[in-house]
């Protein structure tokens, strides 16, 4: 690994290669690698943290540079993986407790560490991926099979079939020669097609007598350990879940019952699959940096209460328009979640006052940078900065949006290139600039765009509106099928009639000043009657970027339309003929 310095350890017959980066002098966090995994599936979380924190990752025994013991079978046992791991950290870290951070087998092996009582004091803090306690395990196993309902059944059967590798580990010989025949010549493809997993300095030469000798791991522990669960597997640190809720290997529900164990958990989700220190290296080592932190500040873990906390807290959203209505209630939903806002809007005023609401909302961080969406150089400029000061974006909103009311005849073209200005080309703009460095940066990401329900419902009276909105809805249907293999999520939002200030503005066409401003005033008096708040909208944008929908009407009426614009499309064009009384 490059930068690491390297030293070995000697301990119940093995030696096991240790690897450093960052300050010793700093608190140290201790990588755990999986199966059938070496330390270097950590390398592009420990780059991330050796900049803050004393780093060490170790080649559990049999893997990667370390040894192996001799014979293997017994070689394996949850106890002597504890003692490799004190081993390891008196020998790190002889006077301070470490910060621990396991994945797969690596946090299966650390549930131990931090349950057993002669580890007790050793470690700060737990961070847990996609590795259950094998006690925890056999206790829900039990608890099911005691007291069984539907559920709990359908649970186990899940489970049950999401485990079928276990039973393959525990045949003899075949696993081996899988894993030193095609097997293991095959992995780095299967891991890169099946996970999204980048290639690169991972998986190493060594994979085949890794996956070999780490089968033992499953042997050693798992259906001993499950028959007779420890009833005193209780964490004597702090622990953070961090759950893939894609994950082919392991359910959600295994961690149903976790509060039972950990009476200080801070729970964690992300939409991906099993291999997250590879897929998504900037989220876990954000997510460990602020967990860490907190608990060497002697602070709670941070635990933002808003809708989905568990999924965006400490992700960066961009929101556009976000200086009042849609656009604002959208930026304070997810500063409720515990995300970084950058709240966007041409009123720069405006946009302070929602970064600042968002502060005072629970937001980990709040700015306010004020751009015109449609000025193609001015969001070029913004994108640099944001990029350059906050990091690339996790969630993109395209909320900025004007309204324009009047018939196709009365439209000149200023009205339509200003409206297509805005609510088309400030979408482009803002997927093109902040999509593009989601995309390279290769770790997903999401983009909503707020369409309408006038994208699917005609009307006279809206020609331009409508013309914008229905292409924004396509542009994110195309978007959503280009960007989907890269991890990214596009969804887009048809709010329908919202009571926010977009009526104040609008224009209406073929009309005097006097008749124009009499028509806003009714149309927004009909908009405050209907009184459906940006914040319902707000809640619809969070629900649907944790679930990745694809196209998300909002109030009643846009979703009669969209029914009627799919299965009764001649009603629909009747509708559109009906002239609205203004």
């Amino acid at each position: 690994m490059k930068g690491a310095r390297e030293r070995w350890v000697r301990t119940g017959g093995v030696e096991l290669c240790v690897a450093e980066l960052g300050d010793p002098e700093r608190p140290t966090v201790v990588l755990v690698h999986g199966y059938p995994d070496s330390k270097e599936v950590w390398s592009e979380v420990a780059v991330r943290l050796a900049g803050r924190f004393h780093v060490v990752l170790y080649d559990v025994r049999g893997h990667g540079r370390s040894t192996a013991p001799r014979p293997l079978r017994g070689g394996f046992t949850l106890a002597k993986l504890t003692d490799d791991f004190l081993a390891v950290v008196d020998a790190v870290s002889p006077d301070r407790p470490v910060h621990l951070v396991g994945h797969d087998w690596g946090s299966v092996q650390s549930w131990e560490f931090v349950t057993v009582g002669r580890t007790e004091g050793r470690i700060a803090s737990f961070t847990s991926i996609s590795g259950p306690s094998l006690d925890h395990f056999g206790h829900w196993i039990d608890a099911r099979l005691k007291r069984p309902t539907p559920r709990r059944a359908g649970q186990l059967l899940g489970q049950g079939a999401k485990s079928w590798y276990v039973y393959l580990l525990h045949t003899p010989v075949l696993p081996e020669l899988a894993w030193r025949g095609p097997l293991g010549k095959r992995w780095p493809k299967i891991l890169e097609r099946a996970e999204r997993v980048p290639g690169g300095d991972y998986p190493t030469g060594s994979l085949p007598s890794d996956a070999a000798h780490g089968a033992w791991l499953y042997r050693d522990n798992v259906r001993a350990r499950l028959r007779r669960p420890r009833p005193d597997a209780y964490a004597h640190a702090p622990v953070q879940l961090i759950t893939p809720r894609q994950d082919a290997f392991l359910s959600e529900r295994l961690y149903d019952d976790l509060d039972r164990w950990v009476p200080r958990l801070t729970r964690r989700t992300l939409p991906v699959k099993h291999w997250v220190p590879r897929t998504r290296p900037d989220q876990v080592a954000a997510w460990i940096d602020q967990f860490v932190t907190s608990v060497d500040g002697g602070r709670p873990a941070p635990a933002a209460t808003g809708r989905h906390a568990d999924r965006f807290a400490g992700q960066l959203v961009l929101v556009t328009g976000a200086g009042s209505g849609i656009g604002r209630a959208t930026a304070i939903a997810f500063a409720e979640a515990g995300a970084r806002i950058v709240a966007v809007d041409r009123d720069a005023e405006a946009a302070a006052r929602t970064a600042e609401l968002a502060r005072l909302a629970g937001a980990a961080g709040a700015w306010a940078e004020p751009a015109d969406v449609s000025d193609e150089q001015a969001m070029e400029v913004l994108a640099e900065k944001v990029h350059h000061q906050y990091g690339v974006l996790d969630v993109l909103v395209n909320n900025a949006g004007i309204g324009l009311a009047g018939s196709f005849l009365t439209t000149t073209t200023d009205d339509w290139r200003k409206v297509l200005d805005v609510n088309l080309w400030g979408v482009i703009h803002g997927c093109r600039l902040f999509g593009a460095r989601m995309a390279e940066r290769g770790q997903g990401g999401h983009i909503v765009t707020i369409a309408s329900a006038a994208a699917y419902q005609p009307s006279r009276a809206l020609p331009a509106y409508s013309t914008s909105k229905a292409a924004v809805l396509m542009l994110s249907e195309c978007l959503r099928a280009e960007l989907a293999p890269r991890g990214i999520g596009v969804t887009a939002v048809c709010p329908g009639f919202v009571n926010t200030g977009i009526t104040a503005t609008a224009r209406f066409t073929g009309v005097d000043e006097a008749e124009e401003l009499r028509r806003r005033r009714r149309s927004a008096r009909l908009y405050g009657l209907r009184n459906y708040p940006p914040e319902k909208v707000a809640t619809a944008v969070l629900d649907a970027v944790a679930a990745d929908r694809a196209v998300v009407p909002v109030t009643p009426e846009a979703k009669a339309a969209r029914l009627l614009s799919r299965f009764a499309p001649r009603l629909s064009r009747r509708i559109a003929r009906v002239e609205p009384r203004l």
